[in-house]
């Protein structure tokens, strides 16, 4: 028998803001979890100590990112289509860990992974490792529409993506000032042999949190299809090569019409270990609500290997779930005259 949730979420003020003709943002959080009928669009711009004094451009761009991918929608847009839309919204938004404003790489270059997957069809595309490109999510998209394979990576991935239609750009394109100065102060502690908490903010002072900016959405079309993205820069620091679990699929993205559709942000490795979007997907599968299953994944991460995160899944009837163990994740979602954004969910 399948079960019914139907716990209530919880946002804390001041960190959230809900737009619409919906009511109160509590009444909103609360209908979450039922089906709906029509397109639905989740979208994600990261799950870290947000501190304060950036709490409201994560909330614009998460915004700007639902406007791109619900307008999609609403022309007849394909869930793949909105899903596109709303990641390159972020990835040219500079606040993120995804396109230009990427984190950097131990010796000063971004690299970027994304993935793009289908949920009707199971069709899927990535690339890895890629430095001259400004929509990784739209190299994503060719993989999965013009190529029998699934993912590819560095120099062969930027050539995939040249070859049909993607015009390549410098690295430096994708650099910016504030993130050359993170990777100093980030050097710099490690030869210390200190913590480096730039991103913590001061009321997350000492929490081994990091800072976690990867985007990505999910979305429901008006055929009934799902469809799942998520970009990334990766970890401020990381080894040159380096890929998280953003762009692989079952870790951090997946779809599946018959099950649901996944995007994860946090720290790469222990959400590769746990495939911790399959993992939650398969819940959906087999009975748990959206949101049910979004808040045991975060324990089961916390709990297996003391990971932090957060995920938005969405299946095929409408219902959604969003969850994290961080102090604050940038989210939203867009359904009807509906509208949802915060920083700050609570189980």
């Amino acid at each position: 028998m399948r079960r019914q949730w139907s716990r209530p979420w919880r946002a804390k003020s001041p960190d959230e803001a809900s737009l619409g003709n919906s009511g109160s943002p509590q009444s909103s959080l609360q209908r979450s979890s039922d089906a709906q009928s029509g397109p639905v669009l989740v979208v994600h711009g990261g799950a870290w100590a947000i501190p304060d004094n950036l709490v409201e451009a994560h909330l614009r761009g998460v915004r700007n990112a639902l406007a791109a991918g619900w307008n999609t929608l609403q022309r007849g847009g394909s869930a793949l289509d909105a899903v596109e839309a709303a990641i390159v919204i972020l990835e040219d938004d500079d606040v993120f860990d995804a396109g230009r404003g990427s984190f950097l790489t131990s010796d000063g270059r971004v690299q970027c992974d994304a993935l793009l997957m289908d949920g009707a069809t199971l069709r899927a595309g990535g690339v890895g490792c890629v430095e001259h490109i400004r929509n990784p999510i739209r190299a994503a998209r060719k993989v999965l529409d013009e190529s029998p394979h699934v993912y590819f990576v560095g120099d062969g991935a930027e050539r995939f993506a040249e070859q049909h239609g993607i015009t390549l750009i410098e690295n430096s394109e994708l650099v910016v000032a504030r993130e050359i100065e993170h990777l100093q102060e980030a050097q710099r502690r490690a030869k210390a042999g200190e913590q480096h908490d730039v991103f913590a903010g001061a009321e997350f002072a000492g929490q081994d949190l990091g800072s976690h900016d990867t985007v990505g959405a999910v979305a429901l079309d008006g055929r009934g299809n799902i469809a799942a993205g998520t970009s990334t820069g990766g970890t401020l620091n990381k080894t040159p090569g380096r890929v998280g679990d953003a762009s692989l699929i079952g870790c951090g993205t997946y779809a599946d019409n018959e099950k649901a559709a996944v995007s994860t942000t946090g720290w790469g490795e222990p959400f590769m270990k746990l495939v911790l979007g399959k993992w939650a997907v398969d819940r959906v599968a087999a009975g748990a609500a959206p949101e049910e299953s979004a808040w045991e994944a975060m324990r089961y991460l916390k709990s297996r290997l003391n990971g932090h995160g957060g995920m938005i899944l969405l299946d095929a009837t409408g219902r959604i779930g969003l969850a994290h163990n961080t102090p604050r994740m940038a989210v939203g979602y867009r359904r009807g005259k509906e509208e949802f954004v915060t920083v700050k969910l609570e189980s």
